[in-house]
């Protein structure tokens, strides 16, 4: 029979920890008995919100897309807290422009597209590719395993709207790559899940007019509200206590399925 397992004790690195989904993961790890490291940006809360979380937690200012500054995060981790476990990807941007406005003539600028790609593909690839080396290295428990990593979609990877070519595409990416890295990753005992939430109370949700805010809860069959940040990080406990989710991607989205 395999050993119940419990996040406590564990390390875990949580990208764009200072706000939003990455926040609320990083204040759960803390509340379960787990160490965090949150990586965000240097003009982000981060260390404020490291402050307010107490000794087992620690800031780390980073850019996801940098290979000096995520290496510093897990070097942060195992200085302070001797480890890393696990690795969580909610750091990631959007735009919000059609691929061509025939009425101002104008075409989606590259440069935007390029941006959502590189931040949230190459940025969540970066993270795993470097995470992994100190996760590889823990002793593996009587499964073998040694760590897990958890990544952020979003159902816009399958019902993508209006203007959401950008983002879709690199949420999208994020979806394929899951398995591949997962078969990559077995041999040493390391798992890796997506999350692919639907409409969250985030703060890009947050700046949205309240009426909209209400228009979108109620496209939510059930329940008919915008997903709490709490209930996101509590999916991400879930993971890293159950050892045969690997490879999957997994909809928290209250069976929203967005229509055009």
């Amino acid at each position: 029979m395999a050993a119940i397992r419990s996040v406590k004790g564990l390390v875990g690195m949580v990208t764009g920890g200072a706000s939003g989904l990455g926040r609320a993961t990083a204040e759960r790890l803390v509340q379960q008995g787990a160490s965090a490291v949150i990586l965000d940006l240097p003009t982000s809360d981060g260390a404020n919100v490291a402050k307010a979380l107490g000794d087992r937690c620690a800031f780390a200012p980073a850019d996801v897309t940098s290979e000096t500054d995520v290496m510093s995060a897990v070097a942060l981790a195992k200085e302070k807290f001797g480890r890393l476990d696990i690795a969580v990807n909610c750091a990631g941007i959007a735009v919000a422009v059609k691929t061509y406005n025939f009425k101002k003539e104008m075409a989606h600028s590259l440069e935007d597209f390029q941006r959502v790609i590189t931040v949230n593909i190459a940025g969540t690839f970066n993270v795993i590719r470097l995470a992994v080396a100190e996760i590889g290295k823990n002793e593996p428990d009587t499964d073998g395993q040694r760590g897990v990593v958890i990544n952020t979609a979003s159902v816009a990877a399958y019902d993508g709207q209006v203007g959401q070519a950008a983002y879709s595409a690199s949420k999208g990416g994020i979806v394929a790559m899951t398995l591949p890295i997962a078969r990559d990753l077995a041999p040493q005992g390391i798992r890796v899940v997506t999350i692919a939430p639907g409409l969250f109370s985030t703060p890009l949700l947050a700046s949205l007019p309240e009426k909209v805010r209400n228009f979108l809860a109620r496209q939510v069959p059930f329940p008919s509200r915008l997903g709490d940040p709490a209930e996101y990080a509590h999916l991400v406990q879930s993971i890293v206590e159950n050892p045969m989710l690997n490879g999957e991607v997994i909809r928290l989205d209250g069976a929203i399925r967005m229509q055009p």
